[in-house]
């Protein structure tokens, strides 16, 4: 327990250094090193790291703040007209064909979760790669967003109707209640007037108060909370608060939301999602995977299917005029998937679905999917990267 407490901290320490310098030759996303830095301490190396409760819980706040920041960042122009129109198309394209994939696998149960896993889209990976080359509010950035948000969403609401171990018709209902009183909530947000709350946020955004953080984790537990008790996927709740949070800080001043994104992203990618990263790769099972020779043969082969069965669709939402090139780089950013393959090969798992071996070659095809697709995508698009103060470069 106290070397895991030390050592996991510790490799979220390293990570952005070790990023910070393969970065002045290549790319590299910082979750990449996290996953590998996490297999390499954990059972299927070094046994330094063992999987405990105590983790396990962090890493499941680690994910849910992704997905809070993934809401919370959601342009809604992005959704408007042919983008939205076509990302929607896009994703029920890729979700029919990665479900008929499945089919040649194994069981439908089995085919549905291959669907959802290749169908996903994973855009609280892509969007501080696209935050750091200063491509947010590009309409290529836009178009990559809307590809993301459809592919985070969409796989949660399959997960919520087709494996939360209901008939999907009731499933369906449930879910049905969920939306209505998420989008009663969001609603609220529109209507009620938040000039008190700006006020106690501005006054408290430097000192002990912190009004703006605790009512983001009262969003997020009340979203969470109601996702428990209707037995949904979570990362739906947690989705749907960073919706929520974003609508009510709209009329914020730009200093103020600022200031209270900067203290959110601290918390999360400062924090929690490290964890989450890390505790994945050391729970994968590389030892599972290795033990079969021909399995492993099968990575490229999964790999090369994220780029079909999602980065092919994705092409729908380029806007128009766009070059071969972007379009490329879009579909190459629209394949890249791993928090959504890691939750449903869990739940598959869990399920007798899939096995530990079989779960492992899908997290494997995501990592070097989250490795490899913006890499080359955003070499595609062009480098856009914001400077870095010479004085933070030198201290590396």
């Amino acid at each position: 327990m106290a070397a895991n407490l030390l050592i996991v901290p510790l490799l979220a320490a390293l990570a952005p250094l070790v990023t910070r310098v393969i970065g002045r030759w290549f790319a590299v996303p910082i979750v990449v090193f996290e996953l590998v830095l996490g297999i390499l301490v954990g059972p299927s190396v070094l046994a330094w790291v063992e999987p405990i409760e105590f983790l396990a819980t962090m890493a499941q706040f680690g994910l849910a703040m992704l997905f809070f920041v993934a809401g919370a960042e959601l342009d809604f122009a992005a959704f408007r007209g042919r983008t939205g129109r076509n990302a929607a198309v896009g994703w029920l394209l890729s979700l029919g064909i990665g479900i008929l994939i499945g089919l040649f696998v194994g069981p439908l149960g089995a085919a549905i979760i291959i669907g959802i896993a290749l169908s996903s889209t994973a855009l609280g990976t892509i969007l501080p790669i696209l935050r750091d080359a200063g491509e947010l509010k590009t309409p290529f950035g836009k178009a990559v967003a809307a590809v993301g948000a459809v592919g985070e969403f969409g796989p949660l609401v399959a997960i919520s109707v087709f494996l939360g171990g209901r008939d999907p018709g009731v499933a369906s209902i449930v879910l049905a209640g969920f939306l209505v009183i998420a989008g009663l909530a969001i609603w609220l947000a529109f209507r009620i007037p938040h000039g008190m709350m700006h006020r106690v946020v501005s006054a408290t955004l430097h000192t002990s108060g912190q009004y703006a953080i605790r009512v983001v984790f009262l969003i997020l537990g009340a979203l969470l909370a109601l996702s428990i008790a209707l037995d949904l996927d979570i990362l739906l709740g947690a989705f749907t608060a960073g919706i929520v949070w974003q609508l009510m800080m709209r009329d914020a001043s730009e200093e103020n939301r600022e200031a209270v994104e900067s203290k959110i992203e601290g918390i999360a990618f400062g924090f929690l999602v490290p964890i989450f990263f890390i505790y994945t790769g050391v729970t994968f099972d590389l030892a599972a995977l290795l033990a079969n020779p021909m399995l492993l043969l099968f990575v490229p082969v999964v790999l090369l299917a994220l780029l079909i069965v999602r980065g092919l669709p994705s092409l729908l939402v380029a806007p128009p005029g766009s070059s071969v090139r972007d379009r490329v780089a879009l579909g190459l950013l629209g394949a890249t998937g791993l928090p959504i393959i890691v939750a449903v090969t869990a739940i598959g798992v869990d399920e007798k679905l899939l096995t530990s071996a079989q779960a492992a070659l899908f997290v494997t095809a995501g990592m070097l999917s989250v490795l490899i697709y913006p890499l080359v995508g955003m070499l595609l698009r062009g480098e856009r990267v914001r400077p870095v103060p010479a004085e933070l470069d030198d201290a590396v």
